[in-house]
């Protein structure tokens, strides 16, 4: 199969590391015209530098703003005023007791993981209704089926979102737009690695501390392997692509089998 996505514009929120950084590579490689997105300039002009070192071809724009500030939201869709296809990758995860998280933890990370889709939603999906074609992925999480009990706030913020796709698929229903999520299931990212070496004794050696985590905190895991961002990657822009035209409402799973369900 033949992904092409020239002619396509894209914004990937927190776009500068991790798995946006790898789905925005990936949708610029299919074709695509991608905005590299991150709170702060100078972060957002060094991911373009190494996208662009690793491959002088890609189409990248770089839109800087915290898309959790109005202001900063603005500024984003200046840099990409017509976006075909919006993937909100940003959010925020980490471990607290579940009697211990406040209510400003609580309204955080609902802000962060799932306003900020919604506001990105809002501001994108009209013009893609009016212009026929459109791709909404939202980057969900397995925890947001299998709730971890050391970050229920995490989980409640990714479960929301796996209702927000749904909802927004219904009123793009019948316009050539698509709403999906994605269920990114343990990945390896620099975050990641911090939050294993939360879990796991930090003097460890890193494949040693993945071997330990997935053993002990996520022995579900069918692939038994932190998933790698560009696997995510792969969904995302197969996707985002004129391929995928028949998926939508969908929570799809890139989960290495972590979430025992055979229904998605």
């Amino acid at each position: 199969m033949l992904i092409d996505l020239h002619g396509r514009t894209a914004l990937v929120t927190g776009s500068t590391q991790g798995i946006g950084r790898a789905i925005a590579a990936a949708l610029a490689d299919s074709g695509a015209r991608v905005a590299i997105n991150g709170r702060r300039s100078h972060s957002v002009d060094s991911a373009i530098d190494e996208l662009h070192n690793e491959s002088a071809e890609r189409d990248l724009v770089a839109a800087p703003g915290d898309i959790t500030d109005k202001a900063g939201g603005h500024a984003v869709h200046a840099a990409m005023p017509d976006v075909d296809i919006l993937v909100n990758n940003l959010g925020i995860f980490g471990t607290t007791p579940a009697l211990d998280i406040t209510d400003e933890e609580w309204r955080r990370y609902f802000d962060v993981n799932v306003l900020a889709a919604v506001q990105q939603i809002r501001a994108t999906l009209p013009g893609m209704k009016e212009r026929g074609w459109g791709r909404i992925l939202n980057i969900a999480s397995d925890s947001a089926v299998v709730i971890p009990e050391e970050m229920i706030h995490y989980g409640m913020s990714k479960t929301a979102l796996l209702a927000v796709s749904r909802g927004f698929a219904k009123e793009a229903a019948g316009t050539g737009v698509t709403v999906n999520s994605v269920i990114a299931g343990p990945t390896h990212t620099g975050g990641v690695e911090n939050f294993v070496y939360e879990l796991v004794d930090s003097d460890t050696p890193w494949e040693e501390a993945q071997r330990e985590f997935m053993r002990t905190h996520r022995p579900q895991s069918l692939l038994q392997r932190l998933i790698e961002p560009q696997e995510i990657a792969n969904m995302v822009t197969y996707l985002a692509s004129p391929l995928a035209s028949a998926t939508t409402g969908a929570a799809v799973r890139v989960d290495g089998g972590y979430i025992d369900s055979i229904v998605p």
